[in-house]
């Protein structure tokens, strides 16, 4: 019985004729349109967002509300660009003062 599969084959495993093989660029192609989807998907919005996010700090100046890391609310009083620090009003006497990459937010007036 094993003997006619093996009488059925191609000697050498050579595909049958008129059967194509998977190899060359259309074997690539399915990893291609996966890229190309995640590229969309994900890396895409990440990055405009991080842009925002970016033109957002650079536009801070006195008098912003703000939502600083840890969820701290405040008015921006000052910012000094030298070493990247935003000086940030919580109460009436009362300032921190956070690296400005770790303002999260800027509220609308």
């Amino acid at each position: 019985m094993l003997s006619v599969a093996f009488a059925m084959g191609q000697p050498g495993g050579a595909p049958a004729q008129g059967a194509q093989s998977g190899g060359g660029l259309l074997g690539l192609l399915p990893m291609v349109l996966i890229f190309v989807i995640i590229y969309f998907l994900i890396i895409w919005p990440q990055q405009k967002q991080q842009k925002k996010h970016a033109a957002m700090l650079k536009g801070l100046q006195k008098g912003d509300k703000v939502i600083a890391a840890g969820g701290i609310h405040g008015t921006v009083a000052g910012v000094d660009d030298a070493r990247g620090i935003v000086v940030v009003k919580i109460d009436d006497n009362v300032k921190i003062e956070v690296q400005r990459s770790a303002v999260s937010a800027k509220l609308e007036k």
